[in-house]
């Protein structure tokens, strides 16, 4: 049977049981010797060598000590070619700072600010501000220390008419650490995300083959994050819908489709919780089976949850770790470091 789109919006679900497969554990010990270095927020693993005044600022997300190692391992081999340094958080201040000082005292004065999400406008402006490339940062607080703390406990403007009406995310920003950054160096900042990349239509598609028995009457779930903005999220789909292409490339899938949970937004994330179930349960249907693939850099977020009472297939695999991943990362590195040439010429 041909591949096809799903589209139709079907009637709410009924419950079902729920199969979630277990995590494979392939390259677990090197992931645990990762999960070792990798247990703080914002760590340095940066060797002696390579020398240059060239480093590495590699931004992301953030999580649990998993979701942090398994960022540390992806990076590991751009640490062959450069001096890397992690800041974990949403454009956080506080960790950056702390990153760009540990390059600095390497030696490094010009860093390429690589951003590991999967949306390449995710947190892009904030960043470019924390870095001074951008108005709108606040200057640097004379006890980073305190402000840090201040925030975490009494986000500005969270009284009750500040939340009414709030989104999850902008209520969480309120509270990471934001002002601009002070540094002897010259930055530059990638832009992509991941899902702009073709290369990791490869990874989904080695995600599901991984997950799949019988094409024909499986039912593909790509699920991602998304935005707040319809506009935006639109520009999501798409990207999502080009890298489904390839998931269905050669594979008979009876059907395949891309959503995003916008999960930080209440009103969004309700008709996309209905759009997704509707289609996971009519997966099911006639001997089918859905298989649910996260469009996320680690593990599975909150899907288990949205999805709880259903019957599907996955494995719980973001798009890290991946080689397609730590080569696409060098590849951004090279870029940044090119343009800081260019600015010297």
């Amino acid at each position: 049977m041909s591949l096809r789109l799903w589209s139709s919006r079907l009637p709410a679900p009924r419950a079902c049981s729920l199969r979630l497969r277990s995590l494979r554990a392939s390259g677990f010990l090197p992931l645990l010797f990762a999960l070792m270095l990798a247990a703080a927020p914002g760590f340095a693993e940066s060797p002696a060598e390579p020398a240059g005044d060239f480093g590495v600022l590699l931004l992301s997300h953030g999580g649990s000590p998993e979701w942090n190692a398994t960022v540390a391992e992806t990076v590991r081999p751009l640490r062959e070619r450069w001096r890397v340094e992690i800041a974990f958080g949403m454009a956080d201040a506080s960790t950056m700072e702390q990153a760009v000082r540990r390059l600095e005292d390497a030696g490094v004065r010009r860093i390429g600010v690589v951003r590991l999400f999967v949306w390449g406008e995710s947190f892009l402006d904030r960043t470019r501000q924390v870095l001074g490339l951008l108005p709108g940062a606040p200057p640097r607080p004379a006890d980073p220390d305190a402000a840090k703390a201040h925030a975490a406990e009494h986000p500005h403007g969270q009284g009750p008419e500040r939340l009414h009406g709030a989104n999850e995310l902008q209520a969480h920003l309120e509270g990471i650490p934001f002002w601009r950054i002070e540094t002897r160096s010259r930055c530059v900042v990638s832009s992509e995300g991941l899902a702009q990349c073709d290369t990791m239509g490869e990874v989904l598609a080695e995600r599901v083959r991984g997950l799949s028995r019988d094409p024909a009457r499986e039912s593909v779930l790509l699920l991602g994050h998304g935005p707040e903005d319809d506009a935006e999220n639109e520009r999501w789909l798409a990207a999502l819908a080009a890298l489904g292409d390839m998931v269905g490339k050669g594979a008979p899938y009876r059907a395949l489709r891309v959503e995003t949970l916008r999960e930080d937004w209440p009103d969004k994330r309700a008709a996309a919780i209905e759009r997704i179930r509707s289609f996971v349960k009519e997966a099911g249907r006639d001997g089918g089976r859905a298989l649910v693939v996260p469009v996320r850099i680690q593990g599975f977020g909150p899907y288990a949850q949205v999805l709880e009472g259903l019957d599907y297939d996955s494995d719980g695999k973001g798009l890290t770790p991946h080689a397609n991943v730590s080569r696409w990362l060098a590849e951004q590195a090279e870029r940044l470091e090119r343009e800081l040439d260019d600015q010297e010429n």
